[in-house]
């Protein structure tokens, strides 16, 4: 084992060559990304001895404290796309990029206050644990592993292919190489070292976005004398839009509906991501989970707060560098279009600006961290979703020993890492830009109805949460592939079907309705046996009577 891994971290090191083949790639980059790879691969070393069980795996023996899973969220959570991508909205509309920042935030008060505590008292290893604690376990968990391996497909896809052409423009690698080692990493982290490796590469990662960020955004306000008047004031000079930057824009006012719609979705869907949930049976304690949502909070609003000082000092200072753009007008007003590498990178270049070299390879190392961190996430909640619910608990109906267990989870880590790369091989040239939205208001629409209903209303059935579940998951769907993201710009129909890309302002209600009205038309003795239970669960979700501890080492 440990000889594999370190053979791996020398192969990474021989590949070397290949950062210089496009010769955009800096030593520093390359220096801090193979020290990033080294490190990894001692605590994957480390945490493969300690994952011996089921719980080990998927859970990490339930030993992480809060604090250190407020981190792993916050690793977890924050994607290099949202970074990058938040940044470039400021960098191009000023006050609407902001907004995507408080939707991403704005999600977890309903966590911690609606789904945390009862999630960890609940369950076990998963959210489809809690939404069959005392519902039917078979539709249940099909219900719950279609929505978590579509949201999870949806969001390897965007983080394969965003990862890939980002990589590509910060080390010189070749797209396909890039998104091999990605996936290849992945593969590694959670094959052998189960949640324990995936958090603590989270937790590195969180740590590193934090510093990083922090650093950039300090180094921005010393360029105006620590004042961020004086920063807007410039910003709002340089600008094309001048004073409307500062005022919702088109991202609002331009459609109202789409905009609340999208609200919506980044609210409620935070509480339906399976990569998330899944966090919050790590630590021992429903007291624990609180303090996560606490800490993960506060490290992913200080961290969307740095965004707001790192778009605004991108439009202030990077047109003082001609260097950074393809033909920059005098008067500045192609500084949206002619960016070298697209607004995305606006980030990037400010930090070449402010910083250098080295603090260009620093964030360039920290990018890629941030990737690795986010697919190991995913890949284990995928590997959960596939082994504990479908083969588990659907197949085998509970049957199955902890080793096959064990054995279905990590071939499921392979299978589901080989089709990361070939489906981000596959997608390279397409618009993948709606996929991370569609999953959102899949969580929204299918996973946190029935999430919350399940736990919080005595008549929910089997019946209504499968078939409100199933709606919202297929309207939501559906509406994404017929508005202008995909109907238009994908397919290349000439006009929309939706009126609006983002679905949550209708089928997230429509999921509630139908929960609540095919469980009220629920006559069946099995639904009054359900209600029944209901008592049970609320006394098991509000003390955690029954629910194992965490497990020693």
């Amino acid at each position: 084992m440990k000889k594999f891994l370190l053979s791996t971290a020398l192969l990474s090191m021989f590949a070397q060559p290949a950062f210089a083949a496009t010769g955009q790639a800096n030593t520093s980059a390359i220096v801090m990304f193979l020290l990033f790879i080294a490190g990894t691969m001692v605590i994957t070393w480390w945490a493969a001895r300690k994952t011996q069980t089921t719980s080990d795996f998927y859970t990490a023996g339930g030993g992480i404290t809060g604090f250190q899973n407020g981190l792993a969220i916050a690793g977890d959570y924050i994607s290099a796309a949202s970074f990058l991508g938040i940044a470039g909205m400021v960098y191009v509309s000023g006050f609407d990029g902001i907004i995507y920042a408080i939707g991403f935030l704005f999600g977890w008060p309903v966590v911690m206050f609606l789904v945390a505590e009862r999630l960890r008292n609940l369950g076990r290893f998963n959210f489809a644990d809690v939404t069959a604690f005392r519902l039917e376990q078979t539709p249940m968990r099909v219900l719950a592993a279609s929505a978590s391996l579509l949201i999870i497909a949806l969001y390897l896809i965007a983080q394969m292919v965003g990862a890939g052409k980002l990589i590509v423009l910060l080390f010189g690698l070749e797209y396909k190489i890039s998104v091999i080692i990605i996936g290849s990493l992945m593969m590694i982290y959670v094959f052998f070292g189960g949640m324990t490796a995936t958090t603590w590469v989270q937790i590195i990662k969180a740590v590193l976005m934090l510093a990083g960020g922090t650093l950039l955004a300090a180094l921005v306000l010393m360029a105006f004398n620590w004042n961020p008047d004086a920063m807007l004031a410039e910003a709002v000079k340089v600008h094309p839009s001048g004073t409307e930057l500062m005022a919702p824009g088109a991202g609002v006012s331009g459609n109202p509906l789409n905009a609340l719609s999208l609200g919506l979705a980044l609210a409620f869907g935070t509480a339906g991501l399976p990569h998330i949930l899944m966090r919050f049976f790590t630590v021992s304690s429903a007291k624990e989970a609180r303090k996560s949502v606490i800490w993960a909070s506060s490290f992913i609003g200080y961290f969307y707060l740095l965004t707001f000082i790192i778009g605004f000092g991108a439009i202030a200072l990077l047109v003082r560098h001609p260097e950074f753009y393809s033909g920059l007008a005098g008067d500045n007003s192609n500084m949206l279009t002619t960016l070298i590498g697209g607004t995305n990178m606006a980030a990037v270049h400010l930090s070449n600006a402010v910083g250098g070299s080295l603090l260009l390879g620093f964030l360039a190392a920290v990018t890629f961290a941030t990737i690795v961190a986010v697919v190991a996430g995913l890949a284990l909640a995928g590997a959960a979703a596939i082994a504990h619910d479908l083969y588990a608990n659907v197949i085998a109906r509970g049957r199955s020993t902890e080793k096959q267990e064990m054995r279905i989870s990590k071939i499921s880590t392979l299978v589901l890492g080989v089709l990361a790369v070939l489906l981000g091989i596959v997608f390279e040239d397409q618009n993948v830009a709606f996929m991370v939205g569609l999953a959102f208001a899949i969580a929204a629409s299918a996973n946190f109805p029935v999430l919350v209903l399940s736990v919080s209303w005595r008549g929910c059935t089997t019946r209504g949460a499968t078939i409100g579940g199933f709606l919202g998951l297929a309207f939501a769907t559906l509406w994404v592939v017929l508005s202008k993201t995909v109907w238009v710009d994908v397919f290349g129909n000439a006009e929309p079907i939706s009126p609006f890309p983002n679905p949550g302002i209708f089928s997230i209600p429509l999921a509630f309705f139908a929960i609540w009205f095919f469980s009220i038309t629920d006559k069946s003795a099995r639904a009054d046996k359900e209600r029944d239970a209901f008592t049970a669960l609320t006394v098991r979700s509000q003390t955690g009577i029954g629910r194992s501890g965490a497990q020693d080492h």
